[in-house]
């Protein structure tokens, strides 16, 4: 299979004719008169009208057309987590089902991924969405998934994106981290560009999402930050996050031993920063200790992920 387009799809009832018919017509004009085979993978996220029984219809009268149903709605990342796990193409390329990405951008992300990279990002320069609750809220994200990275991305939530079918198998991906998949692949070294993809206005329904999300961003970002950073070292991440209890403990011990030292009258709180102190610097022995553990699991458990073996033949002629 040369292409996999993975779809995902939650009560996308009035948009699916028309996105059924224009990524169809862009894959088949991909490769015309060619043997260029597609597939369309549309993922069904516990849909509550329409949608599930339309795409039945498209299964049954289209053979690129495969369908996957989720039984309750999971979220898009476990949708497209679904359809990595189903796609069989050389190259897969993944889309929202709203209208809003166009698949006549399909031919640009399959040259720049034939030009070498693993993951091509699609960035949504002129982006038809409200300014206030859905474009600032990106860019200040964006931003910030940037600097904490070190993956420059201008638009990390562009779900337009196309990832050789070799790579994309190999990432697993939970809660919110489809935001995340170029920071995350870069763990194994995939080599990534950004292109400049049409965006155009919302016609049917209203978005999935909201101002709400940033929450959830945020702890996915730090999730991916630990894994970037202190992926083989996790002891340095977990003594980080001890500083704060350290600096809190000898605060506190140091105000304990000035009230002693200066004999105080009042002796109203007298225990209170001792029983502080105590308590800080369990904090910060429990995370050290975590941290040692964590280090044991790390090396115990060590290994090297190898992309590729190839036959080499040396110059006595033996296969290495």
């Amino acid at each position: 299979m040369d292409l996999s387009i993975i779809i995902p799809l939650y009560n996308e009832e009035e948009s699916i004719d028309a996105l059924y018919a224009e990524v169809t017509a862009a894959a088949e004009g991909l490769s015309p008169g060619s043997d260029f085979e597609y597939e369309l993978l549309l993922v069904d996220d516990g849909s509550r009208d329409g949608t599930r029984a339309k795409l039945r219809e498209l299964c049954a009268r289209d053979p690129h057309v495969q369908v996957v149903l989720f039984r309750r709605n999971y979220g898009q990342t476990a949708a497209l987590q679904a359809g990595f796990d189903h796609a069989r193409g050389r190259v897969v390329i993944t889309l929202d089902g709203d209208l809003q990405n166009d698949p006549k951008d399909f031919g640009l992300l399959l040259r720049t991924i034939d030009e070498g990279y693993d993951v091509v990002c699609g960035w949504r320069r002129d982006r038809k969405d409200k300014m206030i609750s859905r474009r600032l809220p990106s860019m200040a994200a964006n931003w910030l998934i940037g600097n904490l990275t070190g993956t420059r991305i201008h638009d990390n939530g562009c779900t337009l994106k196309a990832y050789r079918g070799d790579v994309i198998k190999r990432a697993r991906l939970y809660a919110e981290m489809h935001r995340f998949m170029a920071p995350m692949m870069s763990l194994s070294g995939c080599r990534y560009k950004e292109v400049e993809v049409n965006h155009r206005a919302r016609q049917f329904g209203q978005s999935k999402y909201g101002i709400s999300r940033i929450w959830k961003v945020f702890l996915d970002l730090l999730t991916v930050k630990m894994l970037l950073g202190f992926k083989t070292r996790p002891a340095l991440w977990f003594g980080l996050l001890g500083l704060p209890f350290l600096f809190a403990t000898l605060l506190s011990f140091g105000i304990s031993v000035y009230r002693h030292m200066t004999l105080l009258p009042s002796m109203k709180y007298s225990m209170v920063f001792p029983s502080v102190t105590i308590l800080f610097a369990f904090a910060f022995v429990h995370l050290i200790l975590l941290g040692i553990f964590a280090e044991l699991v790390v090396k115990v458990g060590d290994y090297q992920e190898i992309e590729s073996i190839l036959p080499v033949e040396d110059q006595g002629g033996t296969t290495v």
